[in-house]
């Protein structure tokens, strides 16, 4: 079950990791302002996200998709280990 868990949180977190750096790519694309406004100031990615979404709609789904393996990996992980 051990080997389970890892697996699922690992792939879960690489999808949020590339997700996440996607999504920055795509910010700075866009202008060096907003790509350190959101890296530094919070809910400034979230203006972003609903200015932009057909560009950092994909990215952003990247993340909420690795969410649920990674989610489960923690759920099914033993306590205190």
């Amino acid at each position: 079950m051990g080997i389970l868990v890892a697996i699922l949180m690992l792939i879960g977190g690489i999808a949020i990791a590339v997700g996440g750096i996607w999504f920055i790519i795509v910010t700075f694309q866009e202008s060096v302002l907003w790509g350190l406004g959101c890296l530094f100031i919070p809910f400034v990615s979230l203006i972003f996200l609903c200015m932009h979404w057909d560009r950092a709609g994909k990215p952003f789904l990247i993340q909420i998709a690795g969410l649920v393996p990674f989610i489960i990996g923690a759920a099914l992980s033993e306590p205190g280990v």
